[in-house]
């Protein structure tokens, strides 16, 4: 298990705690989000995922920030016309310029008192950038609670999985391998 950083690795960027940046946005889903089947688009979703975890970033980092992958976008639950969809967005882990954020998706009827049900969640990378569009560094993020400081480890394992992933398939296609969508 790998110690939680509260410097930069440079030292020179105090750390943040998770709080800090932590966001909801919230969205009644119209008639204009839906796909062919009723329901809301899932790329609707994903749009409102992007701009909550985009939010969390800039905050967090301080200044812009672009998404560099999403990972694990799972939808449990269909979301319906009139359904106020509530993405709350916080930061898990941080590297030297890239953010992992996770969000989850909750959905209420709009005119009703019942609890909000989770209906999707997301992992994203963000990574910061300079005026130039180059990376920049970013504060470490401080796990406050132990939901957080779990938050924090699966994160690094999903961050290596990435980079074992991207390592594996750069191999891949580096021995020439025949195969993938551009063939």
């Amino acid at each position: 298990m790998t110690d939680l950083v509260t410097t930069g690795p440079e030292g020179d960027l105090p750390g943040k705690p998770t709080s800090v940046s932590r966001t909801t946005l919230s969205h009644i889903m119209t008639a204009g989000d839906t796909n062919l089947l009723g329901t809301v688009h899932g790329g609707v979703i994903m749009k409102l995922v992007d701009d909550a975890a985009g939010a969390v970033a800039g905050r967090h980092s301080g200044g812009p920030a672009v998404t560099a992958s999403m990972d694990e976008m799972a939808f449990l639950e269909p979301v319906r016309v009139g359904d106020l969809v509530h993405v709350k967005a916080q930061v898990n882990w941080t590297g030297r310029s890239s953010m992992e954020i996770g969000v989850r998706v909750l959905a209420e009827r709009w005119n009703e008192s019942t609890p909000a049900t989770q209906v999707g969640s997301a992992y994203l990378v963000f990574a910061a950038v300079d005026e130039n569009g180059k990376p920049r560094p970013v504060p470490p993020v401080i796990p406050e609670t132990e939901r957080d400081k779990r938050r924090y480890q699966e994160a690094q394992i999903r961050r290596t999985h990435r980079l074992a992933r991207r390592r594996a398939i750069k191999e891949l296609r580096e021995q020439g391998a025949v195969g993938g969508a551009e063939d």
